[in-house]
């Protein structure tokens, strides 16, 4: 039986365990649950008094982009994924994922509270901005194909349409523009700032890890049960789509980062979008297409959750449930 399925009565019973790897996925989410009052975000207050207007503007504008999209995330695994697919494990790991997703919104919206951001100017602008409204517009359009239009499974046509949900979601929405705005939000903390904010965002990506980890490992067996999908021109337009999810963000770095701010311009994030991109496409099988070096390595020795170039072989060892 394949992991695609859309009856109500099947996939009512755990075990025996089909796919292993989402049920270590999930036992693995649960042992990382986290709360975000936990971190004392206050004591960062001093240091958002001491920074720039462009320090201040990209903070504002990560969780201008940041806020609405871990909700829309949720859309997509709600509508998108969990009622296509009857594996139990599966169903039991995108559950805890949507917890996680509406965890990160709390997260933002804690930190939206904690400094004096202009909170009607912070969701107005993923709206206002067209960078930013043309990264939400790639979104919603993969979520209307899913939900809005018929979507037929059993035929090849309906199979590709899931998988460029996925890859919409997982891959480029997940595991590079939110991968692009956790380094910025991280290289304050290379200067020593916003320490707490930092941990926060640790938190979030140890969780996105997972996520995209999840999304690999659907893709790749939906492809390896589904021998119609691998065609030569699907592979194409699947990479074609992430190119395009580059070009995108690059647009977004720019009005992120207008002038610059200390140690960190458009240029340097987008290297690293490059670099990841490059990352996720040999996880799914292609070869990289940038070729270029990661400018933040930093990112890596960081923290032990940013294991980026070894993801799959990364483990968490920070703020485990039971762990001991």
């Amino acid at each position: 039986m394949s992991i695609l399925g859309t009856g109500i009565q099947d996939g009512l019973l755990l075990k025996p365990i089909k796919y292993q790897w989402a049920y270590d996925l999930y036992q693995q989410a649960v042992a990382n649950t986290w709360f975000p009052n936990e971190i004392q975000l206050g004591q960062d207050l001093s240091d958002w008094k001491k920074m720039s207007v462009e320090e201040r503007h990209a903070l504002t504008f990560l969780m201008s982009y940041f806020n609405p999209n871990e909700l829309l995330v949720n859309k997509a695994l709600a509508l998108g994924v969990y009622p296509y697919i009857h594996a139990p494990e599966c169903h039991l790991y995108l559950a805890k994922q949507m917890w996680e997703e509406a965890n990160h919104c709390m997260s933002f919206e804690y930190v939206l509270e904690t400094f004096p951001i202009d909170r009607d100017q912070a969701y107005a602008s993923h709206v206002d901005v067209p960078s930013m409204a043309r990264k939400e517009a790639f979104g919603t359009k993969f979520i209307k194909r899913m939900t809005e239009q018929t979507l037929d499974i059993t035929t090849t046509e309906g199979k590709r349409d899931f998988v460029r949900n996925l890859v919409a979601y997982n891959i480029i929405l997940e595991g590079i523009w939110f991968y692009s705005g956790f380094m910025v939000a991280l290289s304050f903390r290379q200067r020593n700032l916003l320490r707490n904010f930092a941990s926060l965002i640790d938190w979030v990506v140890r969780d996105e890890s997972l996520h995209l980890k999840f999304g690999i490992n659907l893709i790749l067996t939906l492809l390896e049960e589904n021998v119609d999908l691998q065609t030569p021109e699907f592979a194409a337009e699947i990479k074609q789509m992430i190119l395009d999810g580059v070009k995108m963000e690059e647009q977004y770095n720019k009005d992120l980062l207008p002038n610059g701010i200390l140690g960190l311009n458009a240029d340097y994030v987008n290297q690293y979008v490059k670099y990841l991109t490059d990352r996720r496409l040999e996880e799914l099988g292609f070869g990289p297409h940038y070729h270029v070096n990661n400018p933040a390595k930093w990112m890596a020795a960081a923290n032990d959750v940013l294991q980026l170039v070894n993801f799959f072989e990364a483990t968490n060892t920070s703020y485990e449930v039971n762990a001991g």
